[in-house]
């Protein structure tokens, strides 16, 4: 509606309506265009691509190996469906197409397989015990060396203590052999005082512990780093505001440091369920025939035998479906236990 003015004669005049702002055809179009382009910080994509050439390129040989050695050999689960013959053709490509089909012939004799439940339950009793025995160590190694030792000589335990995990597998059973073994140190300490020896390396019933006892050796140092990490990024504000409150140590851990530790406890939770049915390939082939198959046999030993000992590629390739199916389904059901528990997980919901 236009306004009236009254001029110096006392006649009114309309008041010219403002005039509304003009829409370039397409405008909104390209508007669009440029809201979609940009991420949630504003920035358009091709910006962020010339902002973070330096990163991406860093990144970008790690990915190229997780492509060739992690995606590419997808493509050979198809044999899991064949009577796979690698010597049909002079090249794997061609065994695969001229190899014939059999379905889900694999996956049957997988399912009548005494040795492959065998195997099941040996990875899955592994797995259980080194949850138990493992897992809680780099966790209580590193509320030890953050709370308890000072920085000089947090310095040096922690370089002692991950030491280990640059050995290889051989170096580090070769140690527990001249510790443990029928002829190794301890069983000669107490022959020589009188007792019996002992040769843990050879016992059965040992087996499964004496494996994770090795691993926390190697690895629970290593595992310390991650968690000492966590914890260096609490504030010291909270542990001022505690002291004041008369809190001491064991409190200031109980209420300030294992929290602060939760998500990264999820998220490690999360991971080492999804590699519940993966235990040690290297360290349980080298120690196999040490106390005999119906024990150390797991999924991992088990794929190397019949698809590499016994040129049954085919039903070691749909062993090794199975695996990853369930190791995709722990990791899934472990991380809904994680976001119900009111962490993050490996992914947000």
């Amino acid at each position: 509606m236009a306004h009236s003015t009254t001029d110096a004669r006392g006649a009114t005049a309309p008041e010219p309506e403002a005039a509304a702002p003009r829409t370039a055809p397409g405008s909104t179009k390209r508007t669009g265009r440029a809201r979609r382009a940009k991420a949630p910080d504003g920035v358009p994509l091709r910006h962020r691509l010339r902002r973070d050439r330096a990163v991406l390129l860093m990144v970008l040989p790690a990915l190229l190996l997780l492509v060739v050695f992690h995606y590419v050999p997808l493509i050979g689960n198809v044999v899991a469906f064949q009577d796979y013959d690698p010597y049909i053709a002079d090249n794997a490509f061609r065994a695969i197409s001229q190899s014939p089909w059999v379905g889900f012939e694999h996956f049957r004799h997988m399912a009548e397989d005494r040795l492959f439940w065998q195997a099941v339950r040996n990875t899955l009793a592994i797995f259980l015990i080194q949850l138990t025995l493992f897992f809680p160590v780099p966790i209580l190694l590193a509320l030890f060396l953050h709370s308890f030792v000072r920085p000089r000589v947090r310095a040096v335990a922690q370089a002692i203590l991950y030491l280990p995990h640059f050995f290889s597998w051989v170096l580090v059973i070769t140690v527990f052999q001249q510790m443990f073994g029928g002829a190794g140190l301890v069983a000669q300490v107490l022959r020589d005082h009188g007792h019996d020896g002992f040769d843990l390396m050879t016992d059965p019933a040992f087996f499964k512990f004496l494996i994770t006892f090795e691993l926390i050796w190697k690895d629970a140092g290593w595992g310390v780093i991650v968690f000492l990490a966590a914890l260096s990024a609490i504030s010291s504000d909270l542990y001022e505001a505690a002291a004041m409150d008369g809190a001491g140590r064991w409190r200031r851990m109980w209420h300030i440091q294992l929290p602060a530790l939760r998500p990264v406890l999820a998220l490690l939770l999360v991971l080492q369920v999804g590699n519940a049915l993966t235990v040690g390939f290297e360290q349980i082939l080298l120690q196999r025939t040490a106390v005999g198959p119906s024990t150390s046999e797991v999924l991992d030993t088990y794929v190397w035998n019949v698809g590499l000992d016994n040129g049954n590629f085919s039903y070691a390739a749909a062993v090794g479906i199975v695996k990853g199916i369930f190791g995709l389904v722990l990791v899934l059901a472990a991380n809904k236990v994680a976001h119900l528990m009111g962490e993050q997980g490996v992914y947000k919901k």
